[in-house]
């Protein structure tokens, strides 16, 4: 299995765990989050690079994946990746370098796909 499959397959896995236990706050947290990414008077492209950035910079890995999917989906290519990359480590310092790492290392694999 590789990193794109294991990430989605687990992440999947655990949401339904988490909806299951039906408690309405998260459930609307989720939502919320489900929202704030729908086209509004910025474009989905626009929303997934913000949330690329800043997951970079809180070094959330797992949002880092979920983000780069997005982004992949939404049709961005490697020279648009990596100048949110470049913003994100401006930003967040060199603490964020491991990440980055990781970040190209999943990159590598969706565009494997």
């Amino acid at each position: 299995m590789n990193l794109i499959e294991e990430f989605n397959d687990y992440r999947a896995k655990m949401n339904e765990k988490i909806m299951a236990e039906d408690n309405k706050v998260i459930k609307r947290f989720f939502n919320l989050d489900t929202n704030a990414y729908a086209e509004g008077e910025l474009d989905v492209k626009s929303k997934e690079m913000i949330g690329l950035a800043c997951s970079m910079v809180l070094r959330c890995d797992d949002c880092i994946k979920y983000h780069l999917g997005k982004c992949q989906e939404v049709g961005l290519n490697k020279k648009e990746i990596f100048e949110v990359f470049s913003i994100a480590t401006l930003i967040g310092g060199s603490i964020v370098i491991p990440h980055l790492r990781r970040a190209v290392e999943y990159w590598e694999e969706l565009e494997n796909q």
